[in-house]
């Protein structure tokens, strides 16, 4: 193109007189000038840097915001400094009990120092594919199966810090490293599902003896205070009926007690011979018992005797009036 508009240029100064050539040649080198200062001019962006190369020698950093680059003379090369991440597709690798698991995970990084950047290495994507890879075979190789399906936060852990160790020296950082999917192999995964299945049933009997065996808990538990409160209830009724058997005696012994002084009090008036004619009419009923054999107390004898002083007397008095 510019060797067109350079042709057309000096076929117009030939056409032209020699002032209107040289008018004319002025003219386009102003704008080839203008053309090359433009080109120079560049802007860099915040999330961005521009790696600048003068004569092939690097001639340092610049950004963010306008720049200029000598035109032919400097050259640059566009960095960019947010987070980016790699797709690191199915990678088959062989745990250490010999089982091949395919594994795919994606890698987080950032550019820390762009010149090393684009100085250090060719194609950062490649390299850090490949690295990783790398290492993940060497991590996966020394675990088994089943750790490899359990400490996937470990496996995580182990590559983001081998990674970043070999990426510092190109001026990235490795912020994470993610699985996203390990695909056992099927007879693997068909074992999986069987003692999947099998947890699932035993968790299902345990669960279903710890529901009966918490209910026979609860059903002795319940028995257990039913015979609590039946025996707290006896053992209150009994001693309620102790009470009030107690009290009805205390009222019983309090009514012989009263009656006892009653009859204290009315024996005192009573004269010895009343006493002696009940004494008469007791020994009446005794007599007509049909027993053999009669109990007197010694104090008998001393009990009749006003009643044989009585007699005497009566006696006496018969004779004198003959």
């Amino acid at each position: 193109m510019n060797g067109l508009a350079l042709a057309l240029t000096a076929l117009l100064a030939l056409q032209a007189g020699p002032e209107m050539a040289l008018l004319i040649l002025i003219i386009f080198a102003i704008l080839i000038v203008l053309a090359l200062i433009a080109s120079g001019i560049k802007i860099v962006p915040e999330y961005k840097r521009l790696v600048v190369f003068r004569l092939g020698r690097f001639a340092g950093i610049r950004g963010p915001g306008i720049t200029f680059l000598i035109p032919i003379i400097e050259q640059g090369q566009w960095v960019d400094l947010r987070e980016n991440f790699i797709n690191v597709p199915h990678q088959t690798c062989i745990t250490k009990d010999n089982a091949p698991v395919d594994i795919d995970f994606l890698i987080y990084y950032k550019v820390i120092d762009p010149a090393r950047c684009v100085l250090n290495v060719t194609d950062f994507d490649g390299a850090a594919t490949g690295m990783a890879t790398t290492i993940l075979r060497a991590v996966v190789g020394d675990i088994t199966l089943d750790d490899v399906l359990a400490k996937r936060d470990e496996i995580n852990a182990i590559m983001r810090t081998k990674l970043d160790e070999v990426t510092e020296r190109w001026g990235v950082k490795v912020t994470s490293v993610e699985i996203r999917e390990i695909l056992p192999p099927k007879d693997v995964t068909d074992a999986m599902v069987r003692q999947m299945a099998a947890e699932r049933d035993r968790r299902a009997m345990v669960t279903k003896a710890e529901g009966e065996r918490e209910a026979a808990i609860k059903v002795a538990d319940g028995k257990r205070q039913a015979m609590i409160l039946e025996a707290e209830g006896k053992k209150k009724a009994a001693i309620l009926e102790a009470e009030g058997e107690r009290q009805a005696a205390i009222l019983r012994a309090e009514g012989y007690a009263i009656a006892l002084q009653k009859i204290y009090e009315v024996a005192r008036q009573v004269d010895p011979n009343t006493m002696a004619l009940q004494y008469l009419e007791a020994l009446k009923a005794i007599g007509q018992s049909p027993s053999t054999k009669f109990i007197f107390p010694m104090e008998f004898t001393r009990l009749i005797a006003p009643l044989s002083e009585l007699v005497a007397k009566t006696s006496g008095s018969t004779r004198r009036s003959e």
